[in-house]
């Protein structure tokens, strides 16, 4: 642990050690993870409004976390690998919706770099964690309901950040997803989010459950609607610009929340710069090859061609 002197924008090249990395995620999750804030659980009917529509279908009344129940985190609480869940349900729920389910926010940080087991497999560092949010047999309101999460999130200036996408052939590690979303903050930069635009429709994650992941613009929100966080404002300042923006998961089509009652959905938060993914060694492996054989055709026409000639060259007539 080092000292940061004034509160400011994140922490720079002052970063915290894993444990308290964690220590400070459970003294503001599941609503200020470092300076990110999960405010609501947004439901739509999906049944009144085609793909492209933004929002993707009818709005139900959204479920604010505040009112949630949450369960004592001594129970989930994994000092060896470093992680924790968060599990709730509404403190009033007169629908029934949460009777058999639940909402939860797995926190998970990091000693060393490498890649969870689960896809999307993001790239970790020392100076990261991982949140994963999961919707758990909670009943939906609708026969084909989309899910969504409003993220709230500081802001530099009287601007919010935009989200960057980032493009790339690689797709080894989340299959079938070849774009990776980040939101920096500051010019080092000082901090950032990362995810994939991708969910899942089943506990183990892969190309037949994949949902798609969509992210509104971030637009600037006042500060007395949202909750106030100690932890957040010790380490940020008083900060009086935020911003908000959605992520909706799932289409009217294909694989969904309804076909099992799951979804999960995770995203990479750290300090300092984002980790930079290089190319994998099965892409690797197929450009050499796809770069290679054609100058190994080469090689070998040319060593055919010269083994012809020098054949002919010996050739005597009889006469």
């Amino acid at each position: 642990m080092c000292s940061c002197g004034e509160p400011r924008w994140g922490w720079g090249h002052c970063a915290p050690s894993p444990m308290l990395l964690l220590i400070l995620l459970l003294s503001t999750a599941p609503f200020g993870l470092l300076g990110e804030e999960t405010r609501q659980l947004l439901e739509f009917d999906s049944t009144t409004s085609d793909a492209a529509a933004k929002p993707p279908g009818k709005p139900y009344p959204p479920y604010c976390l505040a009112e949630f129940s949450w369960n004592n985190i001594t129970d989930s609480l994994h000092p060896a690998s470093l992680s924790v869940t968060f599990q709730g349900h509404p403190k009033g729920d007169p629908t029934g919706a949460f009777a058999s389910g639940s909402l939860a926010f797995r926190v998970q940080a990091f000693a060393r770099s490498g890649r969870p087991a689960q896809p999307p497999r993001l790239l970790h560092t020392a100076d990261t964690c991982q949140l994963e949010v999961a919707l758990v047999g909670a009943s939906p309101r609708g026969n084909r309901s989309l899910f969504g999460i409003e993220v709230a999130t500081l802001g530099e200036g009287p601007d919010c950040p935009v989200i960057q996408e980032q493009h790339s052939i690689d797709d080894e590690y989340a299959p079938a997803v070849f774009q990776l979303d980040q939101l920096l903050w500051g010019s080092l930069p000082s901090g950032f989010a990362q995810w994939r635009p991708v969910a899942f429709s089943l506990e183990q994650g892969g190309r037949e459950s994949a949902l798609s992941c969509r992210a509104s613009p971030l637009h600037p929100t006042l500060a007395h609607f949202l909750p106030q966080s100690p932890v957040v404002q010790a380490f940020f300042g008083l900060q009086q610009n935020y911003c908000t923006f959605n992520l909706t998961f799932g289409a009217s089509t294909g694989p969904g929340y309804w076909d099992q009652r799951y979804l999960s959905w995770s995203m990479l938060l750290g300090v300092g710069a984002p980790p930079v993914d290089a190319l994998s060694p099965l892409i690797l492996g197929i450009m050499a090859v796809a770069l290679g054989t054609p100058g190994l055709m080469l090689l070998g026409g040319g060593l055919a061609l010269l083994l012809r000639s020098k054949h002919s060259s010996q050739y005597q007539s009889i006469n």
